[in-house]
């Protein structure tokens, strides 16, 4: 799994995954904190469909952390202020750029939660596409 999907079902699943994960990084290895979480403001850049230019579309608010364990260096940055995950995150990222044993067996658990998430987003859509209207079949008079 690559880190953006890993990173992206961490952020959109349920954050006890991401706090269990990190928990048990800290017991068995030294994390070092390089920059505790600290919240920062990024651009959003954004590409205009006419002329193919790009531009800044404004600015967002992250939170964002950064630990070394071993050799490895970990970021976690996530939108809003959530200091508890970005740590999490950084610390999971660490893990994995160490290439730990401990990342082989949590695959199938972000597996499984990837499929919560498609599921949830699906209960979504079918409830967002109940209250659409089709002005093909209203009876106008």
């Amino acid at each position: 799994m690559r880190r953006r999907e890993r990173t992206e079902i961490l952020i959109q699943g349920s954050e006890d995954i991401a706090k269990r994960f990190a928990k048990e990084i800290v017991m068995k290895y030294k994390v070092t904190v390089i920059q505790k979480p600290e919240s920062a403001l990024v651009l959003l850049k954004t590409r205009e469909t006419a002329k193919k230019s790009l531009f800044y579309l404004g600015e967002m608010l992250v939170t964002e952390c950064t630990v070394q364990i071993q050799d490895a260096i970990g970021i976690g940055i996530v939108k809003g202020h959530q200091e508890e995950l970005a740590h999490c995150l950084a610390i999971i990222d660490a893990a994995y750029q160490a290439d730990l044993g401990e990342t082989r067996t949590w695959s199938p658990v972000l597996e499984k939660e990837k499929g919560n998430i498609q599921k949830n987003l699906q209960e979504l859509n079918r409830s967002i596409l109940k209250t659409k209207v089709n002005f093909e079949t209203m009876d106008v008079q």
